[in-house]
């Protein structure tokens, strides 16, 4: 018997088009009576072997705050997404997002822990096809997910032009 999805986790980069990929994560949510959690990682930078732990501090802050700036852009985004969508849907998407989520780490590793901590059963995640090689046509990201995964993941090609739903156009 295939397991009930009940929550999906729907990672974004915030690329142009990302919400492309969320728009068939909130019609899965509403077809299987699921919730959405959205995940967004920043990535760390490189580590400061020889600076100070004044400059480390810096960077930490800086950090955190682009963190909180990009969970602010997600929720402004989303709300947007949401209100635009509602014609199409009949149906309110933001009352789908159960928990929207901006650590700070590597992508791949943020996306199977938090699918694992949170208790996901499925994973939506976009991915730019640009090649005829596996790695290059779903995306390192992708790939590393898929690879390690061990729920159903869901991998929605972007399209290359412009679609009506996009990040940029709310």
């Amino acid at each position: 018997m295939i397991p009930e999805i009940k929550k999906i986790l729907y990672a974004t980069d915030l690329s142009k088009n990302s919400i492309y990929a969320f728009f068939y994560a909130a019609d899965m949510a509403r077809r299987h009576d699921a919730t959405i959690v959205i995940l967004h990682s920043v990535e760390p930078g490189p580590a400061l072997t020889y600076a100070g732990s004044m400059i480390e501090g810096l960077v930490e802050s800086a950090k955190r705050e682009e963190r909180e700036k990009d969970l602010g852009e997600i929720k402004r985004r989303l709300e947007e997404f949401c209100k635009k969508a509602k014609p199409q849907a009949g149906h309110p998407c933001a009352e789908l997002v159960s928990k929207i989520l901006v650590p700070l780490g590597y992508p791949v590793e943020e996306i199977l822990k938090v699918a694992d901590e949170e208790s996901c059963d499925a994973i939506v995640l976009g991915t730019h096809g640009k090649g005829f090689l596996r790695q290059t046509f779903l995306g390192s990201v992708a790939v590393k997910v898929l690879e390690r995964a061990r729920k159903p993941v869901f991998i929605i090609p972007l399209p290359f032009e412009k679609t009506d739903i996009d990040w940029d156009t709310m």
